[in-house]
């Protein structure tokens, strides 16, 4: 009967939590930024990728917490030991030692050896990459972290976002991986966006070409460039900004459709809105540099 009763009060604390646990948009992006570093992992070291995300969101806050911001450090792994840089953060005691890292991919790859070379870990990996649910209990059995819930806090997140369908991928987009291994940015990065064979971020508030162009890896000349701007054009909060050279034409599902122009738009910004250069929004509508736009036109997006 006790036993009974403590199965049944823990299938409600989970269900409890499920329950509570809303969808975020800063997961998400985390998600979206790192998900091909997690795959990366996940081929050179056998650990499920869902896993590797759930605990990197998880842990740091979605790359928003005092130890991700100051030591790129996104799992929470204390020092053990570790002769590079440190940081100090009050934990479960008070200014204790935490790894520190160049950046993100430092800390990813890091937390894949603490845990393949770690022989409290060594049974997990005889699971299959698809067994997320074994993966999260037996890290939390090991001793992984001390919170109660966190097997539970892992499953959940890997449920609520689908990431256990990154555990069968056969592939990644490397440019995506390639960026967490060159940024030695603190805090977290512009998510970027794949989109009509490119990929962009959107502006916040403050940025510039040339801080942009430190994070991103690509000179602020080239980005000015390839968004048809001056290098010193001023940038909007919400702006879109590729990091290639834009397209002659729409992605496949646009084309032949009509793109009707809302107040507030401009041929620029529709041509950014779909990733091709402005010169041909104007020569698929036969229209003149000078021709000025207004709310309801229909443009050809062909």
């Amino acid at each position: 009967m006790k036993r009974r009763f403590i199965t049944l009060l823990m299938l409600s604390l989970s269900v409890s939590m499920m329950a509570q646990m809303k969808w975020n948009q800063s997961y998400q992006q985390y998600f979206d930024q790192y998900k091909d570093l997690a795959i990366e992992q996940m081929m050179k070291y056998r650990i499920p990728a869902s896993i590797t995300l759930a605990q990197g969101v998880f842990e740091s806050g979605a790359g928003k917490s005092e130890l991700a911001r100051r030591g790129n450090n996104h799992f929470g792994i204390k020092c053990h030991g570790w002769r590079g840089a440190k940081t100090y953060h009050t934990d479960d005691a008070p200014n204790e030692c935490f790894r520190a890292y160049k950046n993100v991919y430092e800390s990813y790859e890091d937390h894949s050896k603490f845990l393949a070379n770690g022989r409290r870990y060594s049974n997990l990996f005889r699971l299959k990459i698809t067994d997320y649910k074994g993966w999260a209990r037996g890290l939390k059995a090991a001793g992984y972290a001390t919170n109660p819930q966190y097997a539970n806090r892992l499953i959940n997140i890997i449920e609520l976002y689908g990431l256990y369908r990154y555990d069968t991928a056969k592939s990644y987009d490397k440019f995506f991986a390639r960026h967490a291994k060159d940024q030695a940015v603190n805090g977290i990065l512009h998510a970027i966006y794949a989109f009509n064979d490119n990929y962009y971020i959107k502006v916040r508030r403050g940025d510039t070409f040339n801080s942009l162009a430190e994070e991103l890896d690509v000179s602020a000349r080239s980005l000015a460039k390839y968004n048809e701007l001056d290098r010193d054009a001023v940038l909007s909060e919400g702006d879109i900004v590729y990091l290639k050279k834009k397209k002659k034409r729409v992605p496949k599902e646009f084309r032949g459709r009509l793109h009707y122009v809302r107040p507030g738009e401009s041929m620029y910004s529709i041509a950014q809105l779909y990733g091709i250069r402005i010169k041909y929004l104007y020569k698929m509508n036969r229209l003149s540099p000078d021709y000025q736009i207004k709310p309801g036109d229909g443009l050809l997006l062909n």
